[in-house]
């Protein structure tokens, strides 16, 4: 019935193509939710978990952004504010 749906819709796609791309979506979702929550990264598995751009997203997550060190960025702006409110008393 859920495909029957999907069939009359406007995209009215060969319902092959929608098996292939809900498959290649949820691969690449799963990794890269998989990912997200072993390095710890909260606010990047709910992006993943909630937006779908049919595994674009995830790749770049996967290949691009876990792989920045994320603590460092934090440690830098962290200790540069520290040393402007020391400065300042």
């Amino acid at each position: 019935m859920a495909l029957d749906i999907l069939n009359n819709s406007l995209l009215n796609l060969p319902q092959w193509l929608l098996v292939v791309v809900i498959a290649w979506t949820l691969v690449w979702k799963g990794f890269a939710l998989w990912r997200a929550a072993k390095l710890s990264h909260k606010i990047w598995f709910v992006i993943i978990l909630v937006i779908n751009t049919l595994g674009i997203l995830e790749i770049l997550y996967l290949f691009l952004f876990s792989k920045l060190d994320l603590k460092k960025y934090e440690e830098k702006g962290a200790g540069k504010s520290g040393r402007k409110r020391n400065s300042r008393h």
